[in-house]
């Protein structure tokens, strides 16, 4: 069979499965979904690991959970304390990481010689003086993302981590350390979509967000999310991911933001938005459009990046190129797999509709905390930490006293995996903060260069 012949037998099959399914995957496999991926790389057999840090989690939401069983299965973590004020938290844990020290006092955690480096996963409110007396204590510090709920708690936390030259500080922006989200960016910087006219991104998850507690004082201290005063919004605890990947693959900062959002299901008492959408205008490269609900799932969450030449939709740690038809042909995209990747089930709108349209997703599924890239942004804040570590022991033993600039001219020369710094947590934040503001408002918001400065 020739290769004409191999392409157009492939079209018909294509034509065929939108015909008989009338599902929306076939069409985009038709639209040509070519999945962009890394090469494939040989897994490494298993070895014992290099080193080891002693590292500890304070706050055991859901998030900080997340966190704990990602380092339970990184070798290079050895998980010796988690701290939460909620002692229910704490036994919830304890069956998991039966070894490590359980107390409920953060300082505690701080003043413990024995532990390297800490993460935090506390309520963004409370992220400030954790942060501070953590890098104060000479520990590496990862903090979760928003670095604080307000601009200038977030602005000290960015200039303490600068003034720690010789710690890590990592803010937990976890898809700049996803080496599949690095080779996209490549992809994308090569120019292959052609000029970005626009680009867009949704996070939809039907659910209240509230979480129940026998004590009243303590319902209304693990819902924080839910009160303005100390909340960054929907936009902010779960667009900052999305929204800092458009920041980062755009090279850009918004000049603007326009905000939109109400409570529009959740009427339970609650002061935050239940669904948000928000405008960003940038420079040259057309608008970013977010838009969060709480109130409906449909198509879950995903990111999009318009150029003239093509369309990047990335969904998680996958992602696809759609092309537009007088785009240049690259030659190795007519061999690419055109992936099926549409997992909602709809109900046919038409007379005497009586059957599903069935979508098929063949793809193999990750293993929890072990394949996602907070489990990527893990080992590279370990890694980081080892090395950093290590050259700034080293340098003091060698000459005596640690100079900033001579350290950090020496860090310079270490092989440090990719992640994002205090500069990068401090731009996202000030970014979904004053998005945040535009939507409690309803109005635009101007964002000025000397906004975005430590």
């Amino acid at each position: 069979m020739t290769e004409n012949e191999a392409q157009k037998l492939a079209v018909e099959w294509q034509r065929r499965d939108f015909l008989k399914g009338g599902s929306l995957t076939a069409l985009i496999s038709m639209l040509g979904g070519v999945e962009l991926k890394a090469p494939a790389q040989e897994a490494p057999a298993a070895k014992p690991p290099a080193f080891k840090v002693n590292v500890a989690v304070i706050g055991l939401g859901p998030w900080g959970r997340e966190i704990a069983h990602t380092l339970l299965k990184t070798p290079e973590a050895n998980l010796v304390a988690i701290c939460d004020t909620y002692s229910a938290m704490l036994r919830r844990m304890r069956r998991y990481a039966p070894d490590a020290k359980q107390v409920e006092d953060y300082k505690e955690i701080i003043n413990d010689k024995s532990i390297h480096a800490v993460c935090v996963a506390t309520g963004s409110h409370q992220h400030k003086q954790i942060v501070l007396a953590a890098l104060k204590a000479g520990k590496h510090v990862y903090c979760e993302a928003p670095l604080a709920h307000t601009i200038e708690d977030a602005r000290e936390i960015a200039k303490a981590a600068r003034d720690s030259f010789a710690q890590v500080f990592q803010a937990g922006l976890n898809y700049r350390s996803d080496p599949n989200r690095h080779f996209i960016q490549d992809f994308f910087w090569s120019g292959a979509a052609g000029q970005t006219v626009m680009s867009r991104a949704q996070w939809h998850n039907k659910n209240s967000w509230r979480y129940a507690s026998p004590s009243r004082e303590r319902e209304q201290e693990i819902n924080w999310r839910l009160n303005k005063n100390l909340s960054p919004g929907l936009i902010g605890e779960l667009g900052i991911q999305q929204i800092d990947n458009n920041n980062w693959f755009l090279k850009r900062l918004p000049k603007a933001v326009t905000g939109f959002g109400g409570i529009l299901h959740w009427n339970d008492g609650r002061t935050v938005p239940d669904t948000v959408q928000a405008v960003f205008e940038y420079e040259d490269k057309g608008n970013f459009i977010f838009d969060g609900a709480l109130t409906n799932s449909f198509d879950s969450d995903y990111e999009m990046i318009y150029g003239t030449y093509a369309a990047i939709m990335m969904r998680r740690n996958k992602a696809w190129m759609f092309k537009e038809v007088d785009s240049p042909l690259l030659g190795w995209e007519v061999y690419a797999r055109k992936d099926a990747f549409y997992q909602e089930t709809g109900i046919a709108l038409v007379a005497n509709a009586t059957k599903l349209a069935a979508a098929r997703d063949e793809d193999a599924q990750d293993e929890p905390y072990t394949n996602t890239p907070l489990a990527h942004s893990m080992g590279a804040f370990l890694h980081n930490v080892n090395e950093v570590g290590s050259a700034v022991k080293n340098f003091q033993e060698t000459f005596g006293f640690l100079d900033r600039d001579s350290v950090l001219d020496y860090l310079k020369s270490l092989n440090l995996k990719k992640a994002a710094d205090y500069q990068a947590g401090f731009e996202s934040t000030v970014t979904v903060l004053k998005a945040n503001e535009a939507v409690l408002g309803g109005k635009r918001v101007e964002l000025k260069p000397e906004l975005f400065k430590v």
